[in-house]
């Protein structure tokens, strides 16, 4: 064995990626040397997104105050990838969901301003290829707040600026783009996405998200009708069809807005990771490959982590090795999707306080025995 690819999302409230990537990597090298650890920490869109891409990429984080999901000031972070042209947004750390206390949170006035001021940022230092990643929202405007921080209005009947958020745009008659920041015609949006809700009706942005971000009942008509009426004027105004598009729905009507405003391309989150890190000409001349994430169980596949580095391993015939901070009784799920081996972190029954405090510890256990293992066979 020569050379092994490490390529693992974060553990969530633990390790970040590029954490477990090196906790593996340091375990296992003792036991393997002569062997290449090439270490790819990834994401599959959501948070840690950001973190994963430019520490990939040799990037460079950057500060910037902007607008929260109330109107409060909030401390943001967008990153730029090693390429010096290529932004990454985290729809989450400007408007998202953990940003408003429990009690406060509303999606009638919830407004994605922040992000809108983030993608400017980076506009203004030289960027015109854009990550999007936008879960984890607390919004449901449409992604009226990020295109109004752009330069765009959003007018009623008597031509005034409708108040942010969601259920205004029940009065929306005409958006007006004379402001609109010309820049974005040069740029190519990559939008991570994993959902393919369209904005209005059942499976809308409104019904289905829109109780986790504190909508009660009358509030999810409301913002659907709302959302209705902005997908009208958009389909009147900028002739796209945006109220059934698959993904419109994503992140309270993100979806839509990048797809009317950018020109967007909404893809799988985690294929747009992958393919910032280059991980398959990473895997060319590669044995094996661990990947993992905070917890693995049924859910995994569907757009994380650990099954979209697998079937990329299954182009070139590669073993993959999988770690779970935790497994759950439907893991096996995952065998069937390319992954050939999984191991707990957990090694004896513990609270989870007590788990999630000795994460390295644990992770550092397990991937020194899979290198213990890997010894024995090649010794």
């Amino acid at each position: 064995m020569k050379k092994i690819v490490i390529a693992p999302d974060s553990f969530k409230e633990t390790l970040s990626a590029l954490d477990v990537a090196h906790t593996i990597a340091e375990a296992m090298r003792p036991l393997l040397p002569g062997v290449e650890l090439v270490e790819v920490p990834v994401a599959d869109g959501g948070e840690g997104t950001l973190d994963a891409l430019v520490d990939a990429t040799g990037g460079t984080r950057h500060r910037f105050p902007v607008l929260g999901p109330l109107g409060e000031q909030v401390d943001a972070v967008w990153g730029m990838l090693g390429d010096g042209k290529t932004a990454v947004i985290e729809m989450a750390a400007a408007s998202g969901i953990a940003l408003v206390p429990a009690a406060q949170r509303n999606p009638l006035v919830t407004s994605t301003e922040g992000t809108g001021q983030l993608i400017r940022a980076a506009l203004d230092s030289g960027a015109r290829h854009f990550i999007l990643a936008i879960g984890g929202s607390a919004t449901n405007d449409g992604g009226t707040g990020m295109l109004r921080a752009l330069g765009a209005r959003f007018l009623d009947a008597a031509a005034q600026d409708l108040p942010v958020g969601g259920a205004a745009l029940t009065r929306l008659e005409r958006i007006d783009l004379t402001g609109f920041d010309a820049r974005i015609a040069e740029c190519n949006f990559e939008i991570a996405c994993d959902v393919d809700n369209p904005l209005t009706g059942p499976r809308g942005a409104s019904a289905v998200f829109g109780p986790q971000k504190g909508a009660t009942p009358e509030m999810v008509a409301k913002l659907d009708q709302a959302l209705g009426n902005y997908a009208r004027v958009i389909r009147e105004q900028l002739g796209r069809e945006v109220e059934t598009a698959s993904g419109a729905g994503a992140a309270g009507g993100m979806g839509a807005a990048s797809l009317a405003f950018f020109n967007g391309k909404l893809r799988r989150g985690v294929d747009i990771v992958l393919d910032a890190c280059a991980l398959e000409s990473i895997l060319a001349g590669a044995d094996l490959v661990i990947t993992g994430e905070g917890r693995l169980d049924g859910q995994t596949i569907f757009g994380k982590t650990p099954i979209g580095v697998a079937k990329l391993a299954k182009r070139f015939n590669l073993p993959v090795i999988a770690i779970g901070g935790c497994l759950r009784e439907d893991v096996d799920v995952v065998h069937e999707h390319g992954i050939d081996a999984v191991f707990d972190c957990v090694h004896k029954a513990m609270p989870l306080e007590e788990a999630l405090a000795g994460a390295h510890d644990n992770l550092a256990r397990v991937a020194r025995n899979i290198a213990a293992t890997l010894a024995l066979k090649t010794s």
